[in-house]
């Protein structure tokens, strides 16, 4: 995800503070990964450099000045079109889990228990998702299904090559 374009798509709300934009992000997005101050202040150094936003007020406090930052037109252009941009949709064509089950059957060890150990971490995260899902607000509840979606077609991924691990170890042992 972009950081800049999601700053630029909050300060579509209104002008903010650095600090206000690090909690709406860290609130809306952030569950799992809270931004940084320093990544906040170093994107919006960038998106000012770029025209993206500027800066709409000053105001002293007891420490560093606060600077307050509004989108400009340019800004508002880059996250429409940001918006209505389709996703790249991942294919997951290489795969860390088909190479290591690749490799345990090159090896000769055992490709079945690579597959039930990743089962296994899978449903441990399922598991965890869910609990995380029944206690939390409507966001929460999209990303953890979000989430919970892509985990399944792994599992079904999982079943199938277990399926078909006697017909992948002739191939690889050719």
């Amino acid at each position: 995800m972009s950081i800049g374009l999601t700053l630029l798509g909050l300060l579509e709300t209104g002008p903010r503070h650095g600090y206000d934009l690090k909690r709406a992000y860290d609130e809306h997005f952030g569950q799992d990964r809270p931004l940084h101050y320093g990544q906040v202040y170093s994107t919006l150094s960038r998106l000012l450099r770029d025209g993206l936003v500027e800066v709409d007020g000053v105001e002293a406090g007891e420490g560093p000045e606060r600077k307050r930052y509004a989108i400009t037109a340019s800004g508002v252009t880059d996250v429409r079109d940001w918006l209505v941009t389709p996703e790249r949709p991942e294919p997951y064509l290489h795969s860390t889990l088909y190479t290591k089950v690749v490799l345990a059957l090159m090896s000769g060890r055992s490709a079945a228990e690579v597959l039930d150990v990743q089962r296994g971490a899978h449903l441990e995260t399922m598991r965890a998702l869910t609990r995380r899902k029944l206690t939390g607000d409507l966001a929460d509840q999209l990303i953890c299904d979000h989430a919970l979606f892509h985990l399944e077609a792994d599992l079904r991924w999982l079943e199938l090559t277990a399926a078909r691990l006697d017909q992948l170890s002739a191939e690889v042992r050719r």
